[in-house]
Parts: structure tokens; sequence; C-alpha cells
């Protein structure tokens, strides 16, 4: 490609800077331009207007009520900030936890407006509700450029029973609904698709960039494209599994997925996590890629234990003699070679579950090194769901990474190919 990675070591910003010069020239030959066909922010005419914009805000909080990870906030701040810049009078909205339908004082937006304040370096007012006379009162004493963060839209049943009298309320205060919550556009909620049968509604940039790499480079990747999928779970990927079949040159399973593949060809995984209620799907899965000629990876060692804690005993070992009272935890080191040597030659790797249980030090050996090899491929790198996202920040590698999905469930089922409702609802292109 013409390009050469510095002789410094790979936390050097030289490294870094060529890293991502090789990964961007790889994805300037996806064809992504045009996969996406609804309005967007930009097609609508904003200014003066009241802009409802929907936002993913579900942030982490600790004890003391103080915002752990800002992610979420930063990544919409692109859409927050041309509503301003375009003069618009911006409502922003969001869900935080699960409230079940009535106020939750420790599920309050009130840090997320103090966040966005010194994000945006301007003020950022707080109104208590979302809807209501005294929301419709804030909204009025707005001027353009004026930034209004609404209570927690979960506060309301209504919302998450995507109620038409909620969702015509909260679109009373608005003359234009903006999406920039991929995270959640996989749920029918009130804020999500029934307010569209109120508003023009378009598409904030966050949104528009999820469906463009997640859609549109796994359905036309720059080969060879090698998948990574981990996690807990085998019927959480299956349909994922199904759907990249004829996409991918190699699939790579790790995390407790991985031995439910293993028990299926009937050979002894301990206490090791399995669904025993998939045993045959996976068999069927793995015969069908292994009969198509997409090359199949599963761990060869694995970190075992008796105990998930902190602490708690280790060994590593082959994993065809896992102990009948000892569950795998991590890929061990042989895995991770091979594993490392089977994404040298990709050109596009989607990865989507850790390969262990991370969040234990003793435990996450496996993941982060897996995070540091895709992170260093001369590859276009997509990396989807919160626990991995968490994994390559824990592993100091997410600024080499091409691009971080922030939605979870949202692009799992985009990654099966399904629609998503609150990107179904947002208007079309052709029928601007």
């Amino acid at each position: 490609m013409g390009l050469q990675l510095a002789s410094q070591g790979p936390n050097s910003l030289h490294y870094k800077k060529n890293l991502n010069m090789i990964k961007k020239s790889i994805i300037d030959h996806v064809p992504i331009k045009g996969i996406f066909n609804k309005l967007t922010i930009e097609d609508l005419d904003i200014k003066g207007k009241r802009v409802f914009i929907r936002a993913d805000f579900n942030v982490p909080l600790d004890d003391n009520l103080k915002i752990t990870d800002d992610r979420r906030i930063r990544s919409t701040l692109p859409t927050i900030n041309y509503a301003i810049d375009e003069g618009a009078k911006v409502i922003l909205s969001s869900h935080l936890g699960r409230p079940k339908g009535r106020p939750d004082p420790k599920l309050s937006l009130a840090p997320v407006a103090k966040r966005l304040q010194r994000l945006l370096n301007k003020e950022v007012n707080f109104a208590p509700d979302c809807i209501g006379s005294l929301v419709e009162d804030y909204v009025s004493k707005m001027n353009e450029g004026d930034v209004l963060v609404l209570e927690n839209l979960r506060f309301h049943p209504g919302e998450e029973k995507n109620d038409e009298d909620f969702a015509r309320a909260i679109s009373k205060l608005a003359d234009a609904y903006v999406n920039d919550a991929f995270g959640t556009a996989h749920r029918v909620h009130a804020s999500l698709v029934g307010i569209t049968r109120f508003l023009p509604s378009a598409a904030g940039f966050l949104l528009k960039k999820e469906i463009e790499h997640l859609k549109g480079i796994v359905d036309n990747p720059v080969r060879p494209f090698v998948a990574i999928l981990g996690g807990a779970k085998v019927s959480g990927k299956i349909g994922v599994l199904e759907n990249l079949v004829d996409k991918v040159d190699k699939v790579i399973v790790g995390g407790g997925m991985a031995y439910t593949f293993i028990k299926a060809m009937e050979l002894e995984v301990g206490n090791s996590l399995v669904e025993e209620d998939m045993l045959v799907t996976a068999q069927r899965i793995r015969k069908k890629l292994k009969g198509i000629g997409i090359k199949f990876y599963l761990p060869v060692d694995c970190v075992i234990s008796q105990s998930i804690e902190p602490g708690a005993e280790t060994k590593i070992v082959p994993t065809l003699e896992i102990p009948k009272n000892w569950r795998a935890v991590d890929i061990g080191p042989a895995s991770v070679k091979l594993f490392s040597e089977a994404i040298q030659d990709a050109k596009t790797i989607l990865w989507n579950g850790p390969m262990g249980i991370f969040e234990i030090d003793a435990f996450s050996r496996g993941t982060f090194a897996i995070a540091r090899a895709v992170a260093d491929a001369y590859a276009l790198t997509i990396v989807g769901g919160g626990d991995t996202d968490l994994a390559v920040h824990r592993a100091g590698v997410s600024d080499v990474i091409s691009f971080i999905s922030t939605g979870g469930g949202a692009s799992l089922q985009l990654l099966e190919g399904k629609e998503l409702p609150g990107i179904e609802a947002l208007t079309n292109r052709e029928n601007k």
C-alpha cells in the first residue's frame, strides 16, 4: 500500500499514526457511500427550529452519581454541535438505566447535562421532566443555539410501551426529530419509533456512520475477512454466524461460547459454560462452515479455575484436558498465538465478544492479547458490543481500531441482517 510502519514501538505516536493511515487506505476501497437511504440532519432546514435529538446517554454512574465513562456522550457531539452551529434550538433526550416507568433520582440525566456543559463549553439547561407544561415552558424560552437536556424518558411507562399519547406529548416540544441513538435503535420505543409519526425525521451523524460501517463493510468486505466472536453464549451470536457464512473467510470463536462448540464435538469441557439446547445448532454451524471451505478456529488451550473470583487458583491446560470440576475462564497462550496468526493476513476484521471473563485481571490476558493483535493488523478493524469496546479501551489500543460501534444489541441485530425499528421509522431519502 506504499506505507511502512515506523520502527518505533506500538505505543509510539508515529507508529499509531502510520497504522491508522494504512487502515484508512483500506476503508477508502470499501463501497459504503450511498448505503444509507434515510434523511440525515443535513437534509433538514433547522435554523431557528426546535430540534428533538434522541441520543444514547445511558452512561455508567458511580455511587456518588458521577459519570465514570462519557464516551457515549462524546460520540453524539458532532450532531449536537452541527445543530448548534445551524442555529437550532437543541432539545436532547435519552434514557438511563431501567427505572421501570417511574422517577428514580439515581437515574436522573442531571449529571449528563452537567458533563455536556463542560464538553460543549457553553450553558446547558436541564428540565426536570420530558413532557408537560413545565417542560414546554422551558422550550418556549429557548433561543437559537441553546441546549436543553430533558429528564430520563423511561421515567414514564409510555416510553417503553411506544404509547401514542406519550409519543405525541414529546413531539409537541419540537419541529423536527433526529435520531442519533444507535445503541437503542433496535427498540420499539416512543422516542425512537412513535415520535416519527408526528415530526419530520432524520438520522444524526453517529447513526449514519454506524450503518455505513457495520452494514456496508460487512456486506462488502475487503478480503480476507475474519470474524472473531466471543462472549458467553452461542445463542446470542448464532444469527450473526448464519448471516456471515457466505461473507467471511475465517471464523474465530472464543469466550464461553467456544465450549458449546467443543462439547458439541463430544469432548469434555469440565464445568465450562455450555448451552445444552444449542449443541445441535453449534454442530450444524461448524459443519456448514467447514463444508464450504471457511476456516473455523476454536481455542486449543485455556485458562481454567474452580471459582470466578479475584485471586482464585488458575491453571493453563489443553482444551481437551479440562478437569471435571474446573471451568475455562480465558483462552491460553497457544490459542492467542493461533488466533493472532489467523488474522495476520486479514484486510477486514470484525470482533464481537471477549475471549474470557476479562473483568477479572487473572482472566484478562487472552482478551487483551487479541485486542493488541487486532489493533496491530494491517486491516480495517471493526469492534462491536459493549464488552469488546471496554476491552479494547482497557488494553490501550482503542485509538488504532478503525471503528468501535456504540451499540450492543443493536449492532448484533444489524450483523444478523435484521432491520432496526428505530432506523426503519426514519424518513427515506426518496420520500423527501
